[in-house]
């Protein structure tokens, strides 16, 4: 096994090791102890993750890879392991009966264990960018060639979201929509990195990742909408005004 191969396999037992630490650090407590009904949300997070990331794999790029079942098998996408990730969450959700929400907790967990993974990718040199002219910022393949360093871009991304999460955490920004606003964010952002990457194509310049993409934009949509009509605003929370009621010829 290569270097690089073992290195990836690494930082991904890392990112689940990482983020359970995260995940259990973060998450609400009742008398000292962690609701283990969060530890179930957290496995059904992973399983549903890695079932999304072979289906993924399988639509976006199976076809390509037919005749070679080392990449039918090892093959995956984040893109489907997001949407994967929240169905498993769902439906584990339903079966615990947990009805508080998990989804600021993700936002803590899941950027940080993109963000361990594409270092992964940066030393097995997989998902790469488009060819193009050598510069200072690019990256070089087994054959020499420059390209967009498109893992080190989500790199970026990543952690700068990681970094967000963690502010908006401390001072309370947008309680109970983190994870959707991620979801959102990225979904953007990969639709519009698609472009960069050298993954295969389906009509013209789109492929198979821009409708995950689109997928995980879709996600992140609903469930903020969902969770946006479940929370109160602070005009109906606010108790009304005391004192008489005006008269109709006061009133302009």
């Amino acid at each position: 096994m290569a270097p690089g191969t073992i290195f990836y396999s690494l930082t991904t037992v890392a990112g689940i090791a990482v983020t359970a630490f995260v995940w259990r650090r973060f998450a609400p407590r009742r008398d000292g102890r962690t609701d283990p009904r969060f530890a179930a949300v957290y496995g059904g997070a992973l399983a549903g993750a890695y079932l999304g990331a072979k289906f993924a794999f399988l639509i976006a790029e199976g076809w390509h890879h037919r005749h070679d079942w080392v990449a039918l098998v090892s093959g995956h996408s984040v893109t489907g392991a997001l949407v994967g990730g929240v169905l498993g969450v769902e439906a584990v959700k339903s079966m615990v009966g947990l009805r508080e929400g998990t989804g600021d907790l993700f936002a803590l967990t899941v950027p940080l264990a993109l963000a361990l993974g594409r270092i992964g990718c940066i030393a097995a040199g997989c998902c790469p960018g488009v060819e193009c002219e050598p510069a200072w910022w690019t990256a070089t393949d087994a054959h020499g060639h420059a390209r967009w360093p498109a893992a080190a871009a989500e790199l970026a991304f990543n952690l700068g979201f990681w970094c967000w999460a963690l502010i908006a955490t401390r001072r309370g920004w947008i309680p109970g929509q983190r994870f959707n606003a991620y979801l959102i964010a990225y979904g953007c952002f990969r639709f519009a990195h698609e472009f960069a990457r050298d993954d295969a194509r389906w009509w013209g310049p789109l492929g198979g990742y821009h409708l995950a993409a689109a997928a995980i934009m879709a996600t992140g949509i609903i469930l903020w909408r969902r969770r946006a009509r479940l929370t109160p605003s602070p005009a109906a929370s606010r108790p009304s005004p005391s004192g008489p009621p005006r008269s109709a010829a006061s009133r302009s």
